[in-house]
């Protein structure tokens, strides 16, 4: 279980921003939410920080677990 917390475009896409989700681990993470959002937190750009770090691989989620999809950036 963790908390996720979407912004900018892909919590317009999904409808909701902040949400427990109950999963163990990224990969099952991102499985439940394609639902929502397809393949849009696997598009180029998109980062996930778990406990407010930036992770690139897989990680173990627990209750406590606080998991962020971060669209890519743009702006200047």
């Amino acid at each position: 279980m963790a908390r996720v917390l979407l912004f900018g475009r892909l919590a317009d896409q999904a409808g909701w921003r902040d949400r427990v989700v109950e999963a163990g681990d990224l990969s099952a993470l991102r499985e439940i939410l394609s639902a929502e959002l397809g393949d849009a937190l696997t598009a180029p750009g998109v980062q996930v920080a778990v406990d407010k770090a930036i992770v690139r691989g897989e990680a173990v989620l627990t209750a406590a677990t606080e998991v962020a999809f971060l669209p890519p950036m743009s702006g200047g």
